[in-house]
């Protein structure tokens, strides 16, 4: 038995650099991204319900980006609270601005997918920018580096979506490791031209790939995933790029108890089970990789069977997977979390275990 455990921690080895190395590091060592303007019309698109506090901020700063040609499509889905009196304010103020009012429809009841597509509609620009109300771009540039990426042939950009940094939180160390691995794998397999998902908090596409594949007509029902069961649908090889020049990112305020986060990755993750079978495959076999790692390793050691080959292994895929999001992390400006990657990396692995069961006997919350 101690036998067949060696043998299958090192498949699981090999697995791991497999990833780290052959797809991961197609993005992590990559070259530096240039910015090359476009100068397109773009529409940037922002849905909102009960965000009046995240969109007094962050609405005036979406209106200054030093871009020549770009209107912002404010989208209240029948807020309750002050959005729409706020959004009305923001529509008097700058020219540029449209507002889309939603009320509740009995088929489409707090549904963000139907107000996005109200949204898209009303949207008077080809080129479509989507960020969420509790985002803000990082420099007045944003519109210019991710509309940079288009091309006749990309209509679809992949952004990054980043969370603020919370001096002395070990929780806020973990919510941005765990994002920014989520973009260097799906920034990695969009390298490799197997494109599965983006974030809504950044993500740009041509007004014609939505209606291409109907909108979000095969998934409305599915209360999560405008932004990566859209991409999983309409995403290809030949359409889809990606963005990580700095000016292109945007920051969200991260959640502050562990409570909070977990309740939110539960809805992120529950969205992956529909996803192709490529896509849910590949993401299976890396977790699974990733948890046998931590398990396998501990049996052998404690017997002592093979000792030394296994520390070597360890330190192996430790050292190259470092290596891999060290590189990843400086394109991203996140280096401070690999300084706990080990750590990080084993909290995040059982909490996403965690997160996996307690789906099973549960549904997560969705759109407010």
């Amino acid at each position: 038995m101690l036998t067949i455990t060696f043998y299958l921690f090192i498949v699981i080895v090999a697995i791991q650099l497999f990833y780290y190395l052959v797809i991961f590091g197609k993005f992590a060592y990559s070259k530096t991204q240039k910015s090359n303007p476009k100068r397109i019309p773009v529409s940037v698109i922002v849905c909102a319900k009960n965000e009046e506090k995240n969109v007094v901020r962050f609405i005036p700063i979406l209106a200054e980006q030093d871009y020549p040609d770009f209107e912002i499509v404010l989208i209240d889905d029948a807020s309750s609270d002050e959005t729409l009196e706020l959004f009305e304010g923001f529509e008097k103020q700058y020219p540029n601005i449209k507002l889309v009012k939603v009320e509740n429809n009995e088929a489409f009841w707090g549904n963000k997918k139907f107000a996005l597509t109200l949204g898209i509609k009303a949207a008077r620009k080809e080129y479509l920018l989507f960020t969420d109300a509790d985002c803000y771009p990082t420099s007045k540039d944003w519109i210019k580096d991710m509309t940079s990426q288009f091309t006749l042939q990309k209509t679809i950009v992949l952004g990054y979506g980043k969370y603020e940094k919370i001096a002395n939180s070990f929780l806020n160390k973990i919510i941005r490791f765990e994002t920014m691995l989520t973009a260097v794998q799906y920034f990695s397999w969009a390298k490799a031209g197997h494109p599965y998902m983006g974030v809504g908090r950044n993500l740009a596409y041509k007004k014609e790939e939505f209606f291409n594949v109907n909108g979000f007509i095969d998934h409305m029902k599915i209360r999560s995933g405008d932004d990566d069961l859209f991409i999983n649908q309409a995403a290809t090889a030949k359409n889809t790029t990606i963005c990580y020049t700095p000016d292109s990112f945007t920051y969200s305020e991260p959640k502050k108890t562990f409570k909070e986060w977990f309740t939110q990755k539960r809805r992120h993750v529950s969205t992956a089970s529909f996803y192709k079978p490529f896509d849910k495959s590949q993401l299976a076999v890396f977790y699974l990789s990733q948890l046998l790692f931590l398990i396998l390793p501990i049996v052998l050691l404690a017997f002592r069977f093979q000792w030394i080959i296994v520390l070597g292994l360890i330190g192996f895929r430790y050292l190259f997977a470092w290596l891999t999001l060290g590189f990843s992390a400086g394109k991203l400006k996140e280096k401070d979390v690999m300084y706990w990657f080990p750590i990080i990396e084993i909290t995040l692995v059982f909490t996403q275990l965690n997160i996996f069961l307690s789906n099973i006997f549960s549904k997560p919350v969705h759109w407010k």
